[in-house]
């Protein structure tokens, strides 16, 4: 019987981070950033059947970069722990640090087990206040832990050179137009520092407005109303560029289930 090769602990851990970093990495970036009236998510993402962003309860959303499957499946678990706490004990009970904690336990262990790949996955979890001192957001990286952001994070892609530019640039008090404007800037930049020009068709964009009057405060902004900001954005001089309102789904541009978005 052959013997079996050791491999060290700490060697198959880095392993592990690498396999996921390298995966995650390969998925198109999303932006989040706090404005003056919540909390606003950008993705570069063609697709407009597989949402990179979504709701999960009232006053929290989820954004995601990786493995589309795998993703999603942490979405829909999310879904479920919300809707039962809420109606279990109370709606205020559902809040963004404990879905974190969930998602955390639930990557951290998938990441440490030996006996299944760790998830290609970096989750953001935010939810809005009743004033920019109240928004909560927290990234989720591939092993389980729990970082607390503040004003601008980005995840995937070359999010390193875009979590730069946008420390170097965001403020308080931005409006949402402002706001839309320098994440699809930074969005905007390759890998060498050369500019791309990003249409509302490559976009995907959500708020979490705190000014809403009921009491979900998620909305998607899409069609006209996206292409009117992006407008906005290309009379201010930047590389925003005004698509047409309506689109058409090309089945083409949807990726695969298991695919990097």
């Amino acid at each position: 019987m052959s013997t079996p090769f050791y491999v060290s602990p700490q060697q198959a851990m880095a392993d592990r981070a690498e396999f996921a970093r390298k995966g995650i990495a390969r998925g198109r970036s999303v932006v989040v950033l706090q404005y003056t009236d919540g909390i606003v998510f950008i993705a570069e993402n063609p697709s407009r059947a597989l949402h990179k962003v979504s709701e999960i309860y009232d006053r929290i959303a989820f954004a995601a970069v990786g493995k589309y499957n795998e993703f999603e499946n942490l979405r829909i678990g999310g879904v479920r722990y919300a809707d039962l706490r809420g109606y279990t004990y109370d709606r205020d009970d559902v809040t963004a640090r404990g879905l974190a904690n969930v998602y955390a336990q639930t990557l951290g262990t998938i990441f440490s087990s030996v006996g299944e790949k760790p998830y290609e996955v970096e989750l953001i979890v935010a939810e809005v206040g009743a004033d920019p001192s109240e928004d909560q957001i927290y990234r989720l990286p591939h092993d389980g832990s729990i970082v607390d952001e503040h004003g601008a994070v980005a995840v995937g892609g070359n999010s390193d050179q875009i979590g730069s530019y946008l420390d170097q640039r965001h403020r308080d008090g931005m409006t949402l137009a402002e706001a839309l404007k320098l994440a699809v800037e930074s969005l905007s930049r390759d890998n060498n520092g050369s500019d791309r020009q990003l249409t509302a068709e490559q976009l995907e964009v959500a708020v979490l407005d705190r000014t809403r009057p009921q009491q979900r405060k998620f909305k998607r902004i899409l069609g006209r109303q996206l292409s009117r900001l992006l407008e906005e954005e290309g009379e201010s001089g930047t590389t925003g560029k005004a698509a047409p309102a309506t689109t058409t789904d090309d089945d083409d541009d949807l990726p695969e289930l298991d695919e990097d978005v």
